[in-house]
């Protein structure tokens, strides 16, 4: 099922797309190279577009929370809010495109081939049509703002959610497009999400370490620790890690010397990994028991007895 915590990584993935797409629409029209083309992958009206699929996202991720604090709300409403303005700013500059793009040169190629009874009728439509080109220009000033304006509330609705490890993983996977969108260093961008680059890189290995992808969780730690980061927050997240990431290679004497680390600083009640740590050290004294190698069994046992009760006492059941 999908979380909340995936769902607003969702929406600043999208709305990366839509701003890297939005500013490329932008930039082809002063140019007068955009085509009709162009648009379709940005602003539509079904989920084949970034913009579309935007809005639904912040409908369904803002609208249907759970009641927060007044202010906290207001913040993620005037998101929501923000989008919806940009959806429906886009769209009309689309059906505008349309009009001076398609229609014009349909009415222009019908006009030559007609008479004078329908001269009022296409004197019509050339007032529409320049009419049409004046509000393309005000609606590239007008979307260029809101744009600019919505990207900001992110920066603040990013920074409200510090604690989501998806969306911390996401921007450093994407550190150089993150640069790109929010126009300032990578580094710079997590001090002003995190409070410091270290935080950022802590968040995003630890939640790398829940979800099991245990080299790219050390690879993150080890980045927070090269930023200046507490090593007593650190060293638990990041033996666990590498205790992992040995088991799997089959580095069982590895594996179990830093398991016993993590929870020598943990208690082994870390992040609800101890119920794991429990079953793979229970792995590893079988593995080991059957290829007779009883070189770390006494650590196992060890290690055994202290996992099998949790921080209150009570055996795993």
């Amino acid at each position: 099922m999908r979380s909340a915590d995936q769902g607003l990584v969702e929406i600043v993935r999208d709305f990366v797309d839509a701003y890297r797409l939005m500013t490329e629409v932008l930039d082809l029209y002063r140019k007068e190279e955009l085509t009709f083309a162009h648009l379709q992958e940005l602003i539509g009206d079904d989920a084949g577009s970034v913009l579309f699929r935007l809005k639904e996202r912040c409908h369904a991720q803002f609208r249907d929370a759970p009641a927060e604090p007044e202010l906290e709300m207001h913040r993620d409403a005037l998101f929501d809010l923000a989008v919806g303005s940009l959806f429906h700013e886009a769209m009309k500059f689309r059906e505008n495109f349309y009009q001076k793009e398609i229609y014009g040169p349909r009415v222009r190629a019908l006009r030559s081939r007609s008479g004078d009874d329908a001269r009022p009728l296409f004197e019509e439509f050339e007032k529409i049509l320049a009419v049409v080109s004046h509000r393309l220009d005000e609606g590239l000033n007008e979307a260029q703002v809101l744009l600019d304006q919505t990207l900001q509330q992110l920066r603040i609705l990013i920074a409200r959610h510090r604690d989501n490890g998806f969306v911390a993983r996401y921007l450093v996977e994407n550190s150089s497009l993150a640069e790109q969108i929010f126009d300032v260093g990578f580094d710079d961008l997590l001090i002003e999400v995190y409070g410091s680059a270290a935080e950022g890189y802590r968040v995003a290995g630890v939640s790398y370490l829940v979800s099991g992808y245990y080299e790219a969780a050390i690879d993150a730690l080890n980045v927070a620790r090269e930023r200046g980061g507490d090593g007593d927050k650190l060293g638990p997240p990041s033996a666990f890690a590498q205790g992992m990431a040995a088991y799997l290679s089959r580095d069982y004497a590895k594996s179990i010397a830093y398991l016993t680390s993590w929870a020598d600083a943990s208690n082994g009640d870390s992040s609800g990994l101890r119920r794991l740590a429990h079953d793979v050290v229970a792995s590893v004294g079988e593995l080991t028991h059957a290829a007779k190698d009883e070189s770390i069994g006494p650590a196992i046992a060890s290690l055994i007895e202290r996992l099998a009760c949790d921080s209150q006492g009570a055996a795993i059941p």
